[in-house]
């Protein structure tokens, strides 16, 4: 797995086993006038494995839609890909300001901002500039491997947090040089919502959507719900816990799916009140009732305590699914 910023491995890597075990007992299920219903594309959305469920008597229109679908992550893309050397985040990040920005940068970067402040600061879309210390740090020859000197994190960090921007319709900039935005912790939620919104003003009332985030519409057409698999970060590839889902979404964050050091100290979610990085948990889902804030939810968490982690969830009205450090569970339902 690369370090460099402009390839998909910088992307948090999502560990929701929805696809073989889910799409398995829904099709064992299924009647089979509404089998005949279910339409269903799998491919790669935002660098990440994603898939499309929909229902629809139609072929044709079915088609049609999934392919509205994919044009509008590909056109979301353009705005919140770091690896694409002509999106929004890619000019705001080198220029330090970007002017007529579009509506949907403005809109998650403000639900970035409401997200930081429910969490004290543990969701933080400017995080950017501790991925390049350490990008930069392990990529050299030797590297200590206790990570960057306390002096350039401390450096960092003074570039670090969401009051250094200024979001305005008309324009974004940084109030401080050398900062740096990353909306991989919520922009793959934000693109399953676009695809759920889309597809309900279309009239659709029966879909799962993933990607890279899972978001269900409604029930299957029988009434039942969407069946959905959380993966074991200690046993890949083994179902954790199975939920059920109606009108409901779900994210999960993990600092295993990627390690900047051979060891396997340093991961790709940070603190942005130390510079290090998560370690409380193995792994966190959220389920809530948009994928935006599931996302955004289950980043922040991977740095909070657990007693702090109770609270917001009692705010956000939102379920949490814990594997601690040493293995056990915790479930918090809000």
């Amino acid at each position: 797995m690369t370090t460099n910023p402009g390839r998909p491995g910088r992307r948090r890597f999502i560990r929701i086993a929805a696809s073989a075990a889910g799409l398995g007992w829904q099709a064992a299920h299924a009647a089979p006038e509404h089998a005949r219903m279910l339409h269903t594309w799998r491919g790669v959305a935002l660098g990440a494995d994603a898939s499309l469920q929909l229902y629809h008597p139609d072929e044709r229109e079915a088609e049609r839609l999934t392919a509205v679908c994919l044009d509008e992550v590909s056109r979301l893309e353009k705005i919140f890909s770091l690896y694409r050397q002509d999106s929004a985040i890619r000019r705001l990040n080198h220029g330090g300001r970007l002017d007529q920005p579009p509506m949907e940068l403005v809109e998650l970067l403000s639900l970035s901002r409401h997200i930081a402040q429910l969490t004290g600061g543990a969701f933080d879309p400017t995080v950017q500039p501790l991925w390049e210390l350490y990008a930069a740090h392990f990529a050299k020859p030797n590297a200590d491997p206790a990570g960057p000197s306390p002096a350039s994190l401390e450096d960092a960090l003074g570039r670090v947090g969401v009051s250094g921007i200024e979001i305005e319709p008309n324009g974004i900039r940084f109030l401080k040089p050398n900062m740096g935005i990353t909306l991989n912790g919520i922009a793959q939620g934000y693109v399953t919502d676009r695809v759920v919104d889309l597809l309900r003003s279309n009239g659709l009332q029966h879909v799962l959507a993933d990607m890279g985030e899972i978001r269900a519409l409604g029930t299957r057409p029988h009434g039942d719900p969407w069946s959905v698999g959380l993966e074991d970060p200690v046993f890949p590839g083994q179902v954790a816990h199975r939920l059920f889902l109606v009108d409901k979404a779900v994210s999960t964050s993990g600092g295993y799916g990627f390690h900047f050091d051979a060891a396997g100290r340093f991961n790709h979610i940070f603190d942005p009140s130390t510079g290090g990085t998560s370690e409380n948990f193995l792994s966190v889902s959220v389920v809530t009732k948009t994928a935006t804030f599931a996302d955004g939810l289950s980043t922040a968490f991977s740095v909070m305590p657990l007693a702090r982690i109770r609270e917001v969830a009692k705010t956000a009205g939102a379920k949490i699914f814990l594997r601690m450090s040493d293995g056990s569970d915790v479930i918090i339902d809000g």
